[in-house]
C-alpha cells in the first residue's frame, strides 16, 4: 500500500469519494446533455435561439447555427475529458487530474462564451446566471487542487484533528 492511502483514514476516504463522485456525475452528464442536444440531435440552432440571436453580431459572425455548433463542441469537449480522466483513472488519489482539471477550465471558459451571448442580447438574469456557473466551476477546481495528489492524504481527518488521536 503507498504512504498516501496509508494516511488516509476512513473521513478522509469518504469525502474524497463523495466530492469526486459528485463531480464526475455533474461535469459528465451536464456536458453530455448539452453537447448532444446541439451536435447529435439538431441540425443548427432552433428557431427561439435564431430569433433571440437575429439582428446581433452573431448572426454575421461566425453565424447563429455555427455558433450554435462550436458550442456544441465545447461542451462535447469537456465530456470528452471528463471519460478520458475516467479511463486514466485520475479518479485514485495517488494520480494527478490533469484531464479533469481541462475539463473545469473549459467549463469556465464554455461558460463564459454563453455569458457573452446573453450579454450581446441584454439577458441580464442569464449573465449573472452564467457568471455564478463559471465561479462555482472555479471553486471545484480549488476543491480538486486541495484533494489528493497534490495535498496530504489526510487531507480531512488532519484538520479535525484526530489524526493526532490515532
Amino acid at each position: 500500500m503507498s504512504d498516501l492511502r496509508q494516511k488516509m483514514k476512513w473521513e478522509d476516504w469518504v469525502v474524497y469519494a463523495l466530492v469526486l463522485a459528485g463531480i464526475y456525475l455533474l461535469l459528465g452528464i451536464l456536458f453530455f446533455y448539452a453537447g448532444k442536444e446541439k451536435i447529435i440531435d439538431g441540425h443548427g440552432a432552433p428557431p427561439p435561439i435564431a430569433k433571440q440571436f437575429s439582428g446581433t453580431f452573431l448572426d454575421t459572425i461566425p453565424g447563429i447555427d455555427a455558433a450554435w455548433t462550436i458550442l456544441g463542441i465545447l461542451e462535447s469537449l469537456i465530456f470528452i475529458l471528463v471519460v478520458i480522466s475516467l479511463v486514466r483513472l485520475e479518479f485514485l488519489p495517488n494520480r494527478r487530474k490533469s484531464f479533469l482539471l481541462c475539463a473545469l477550465g473549459l467549463a469556465v471558459f464554455t461558460f463564459s462564451i454563453l455569458a457573452m451571448g446573453q450579454n450581446v442580447v441584454g439577458e441580464n438574469e442569464g449573465v449573472a446566471e452564467l457568471f455564478t456557473y463559471a465561479g462555482a466551476t472555479g471553486v471545484l477546481i480549488f476543491l480538486v487542487l486541495l484533494m489528493p495528489p497534490y495535498r496530504p492524504g489526510n487531507w480531512i481527518s488532519r484538520i479535525s484533528g484526530e489524526d493526532k488521536a490515532d
